[in-house]
C-alpha cells in the first residue's frame, strides 16, 4: 500500500511537470564503473514483466509462479546490460551483427541446451543475489548465467560488479519520473510519443533517440522492453543527459498497451 501511494504521488507529480512544460531533471546514481576495454557504450536493457509474459506462447517460470511476478510491483526488471562491440573483436573483423547475435560465444561457443548450460553457476555474494532474484525474475530460468556468458565472460567483467551496476541503473530508471509514467498506464494503451516525451520530460531534451521501444503480439503494440544507450564513460553519471547516448528505433506501434497481471 505505502508503495502504491508513494508511486501514485511521483506519478501526479510527473503528470502536473508536463502539463506546465518544466523539465522534470534526473537524479544522478553513482553506478560502479565496468572497466571493459575497447567498449563505446552499453545499452541498458530492462524488460516490462507483464508484457513479456503475455507476449509468450509458452510462458518460461518467472511469468508462472506469483512470487517471481512481485518484482514487477517496482517497474521494470533487469533483462541485461550489453557492451558495444569491443576494439578487440572489431580488429578481428567481427561485424556489429556478429556481435550482437552472439557476443562472447564467439570466442566460446554456446553449449547446447537451454539457459543454465551456457555458465556454471555465478558465485555472487549474498546481498546481491537477494536483490538480482527480484530485480531480475528470470534468474528462476538462468538468464542471469545466460547474459554473464553472452555480454561479459569475454570482457573479463566481474560477475559481480556487471549486476551491481545493472541494478543500480534499472533503480534509477524505476525511480525516475519516467517510470513512474509508465506505471501509472500499466493495464491501459498510451501513444508511442508520449513515452518518448516522458523519457525526455525525466532525462533531458533531445534524449528521447537513446530510448528504444520493444513491443511484440499482433501489429507490435505490446509493449515488452525497452533499451537506453549509455556513455561507456558515463556510467557514473546516469541518468544525466551527458551520459546518454542514440540508439536504433524500435518497431512499436503508434499506440502502445502496458501490460499488467491480472
Amino acid at each position: 500500500m505505502t508503495l502504491m501511494i508513494r508511486r501514485a504521488g511521483r506519478a501526479a507529480l510527473l503528470l502536473a511537470s508536463l502539463l506546465l512544460g518544466a523539465l522534470v531533471t534526473a537524479s544522478v546514481w553513482a553506478a560502479p564503473p565496468l572497466a571493459a576495454e575497447g567498449v563505446e557504450r552499453y545499452t541498458l536493457a530492462l524488460t516490462w514483466h507483464p508484457g513479456f509474459c503475455a507476449s509468450r506462447s509458452q510462458p518460461p517460470r518467472e511469468c508462472r509462479e506469483s512470487r517471481l511476478r512481485r518484482a514487477a510491483e517496482d517497474g521494470f526488471v533487469l533483462h541485461g546490460l550489453w557492451a558495444s562491440l569491443p576494439a578487440d573483436f572489431r580488429k578481428q573483423g567481427v561485424t556489429r551483427r556478429e556481435w550482437r547475435r552472439k557476443g562472447c560465444f564467439l570466442e566460446a561457443p554456446r553449449p547446447d541446451g537451454g539457459f543454465c548450460r551456457a555458465h556454471a553457476p555465478l558465485a555472487l555474494p549474498e546481498a546481491l543475489g537477494r536483490r538480482l532474484d527480484r530485480g531480475m525474475p528470470g534468474r528462476a530460468s538462468c538468464l542471469d548465467r545466460y547474459q554473464y556468458a553472452k555480454h561479459a565472460a569475454c570482457l573479463a567483467l566481474p560477475a559481480e560488479t556487471l549486476f551491481a551496476t545493472s541494478l543500480a541503473l534499472r533503480e534509477a530508471v524505476n525511480d525516475s519520473a519516467f517510470g513512474d509514467f509508465v506505471a501509472l498506464h500499466r493495464g491501459g494503451e498510451v501513444g508511442r510519443n508520449a513515452l518518448i516525451d516522458a523519457f525526455e520530460a525525466a532525462f533531458g531534451d533531445d534524449t528521447g533517440r537513446a530510448l528504444r521501444l520493444e513491443c511484440r503480439g499482433r501489429g507490435n503494440r505490446l509493449l515488452t522492453e525497452v533499451r537506453i544507450g549509455i556513455d561507456a564513460d558515463a556510467l557514473e553519471r546516469f541518468p544525466g543527459a551527458d551520459s546518454l547516448v542514440r540508439l536504433d528505433r524500435g518497431r512499436c506501434a503508434s499506440r502502445v498497451r502496458i501490460a499488467d497481471f491480472d
